[in-house]
């Protein structure tokens, strides 16, 4: 069993690293999506209100509220799944809280890029939430608020998202492919 969680700022590739585990049949447990589904429950648009809701989470349940509600998400994946990918750690009470639960077992895994890379990324997906107005330092002065720093500093391994797009997939691949063998 080896869960794989991913820590970066936005637009380093911690969902092209999900797509890769998608591909290769990794189940991928995205934390995002935890705060989209509250954001859902409360009857309020994910793509304007999910950095809200986030915070609101955290505030009302503790600042390991979306680690806890991604556990027993995890533990029925790893019911079928020797390997499982977390995509989106922000804080270094969720790596705290994964290390608990799954001890050794847990890889945390920094996906980095220079900011202005990331820039371009998010300026070109056109995912939904990445034009909402909030600017790129905003977001990141958010997550920095949340203990992204923390996160990554506890990385285990750290992969450079800066060369093109099929060698940052081999390189994730390769990983997600070691850490079943």
């Amino acid at each position: 069993m080896r869960v794989i969680g991913t820590v970066g700022m936005p637009g380093s590739g911690k969902s092209e690293a999900a797509t890769v585990a998608e591909e290769l049949g990794v189940p991928v447990l995205v934390m995002g999506d935890v705060i989209r589904q509250e954001c859902r429950d409360r009857g309020l648009d994910p793509a304007q209100h999910h950095g809200r809701i986030a915070q609101a989470l955290r505030e009302e349940n503790g600042p390991a509220a979306i680690a806890e509600r991604s556990l027993p998400v995890l533990e029925e994946y790893l019911e079928d799944s020797d390997v499982v990918l977390v995509d989106g750690i922000r804080s270094a009470v969720e790596v705290e809280r994964f290390r608990e639960a799954f001890g050794e077992e847990f890889t945390l895994v920094h996906v980095s890029a220079p900011y202005e890379v990331r820039r371009g990324r998010i300026e070109n997906r056109g995912r939904p939430g990445d034009t909402d107005g909030e600017s790129l330092a905003a977001r990141e002065e958010r997550e920095r608020g949340f203990g992204m720093d923390e996160a990554i500093e506890r990385a285990d391994v750290e992969i450079e998202n800066t060369d093109s797009l099929a060698a940052f997939h081999e390189t994730v691949a390769d990983l997600l492919v070691g850490e079943t063998a």
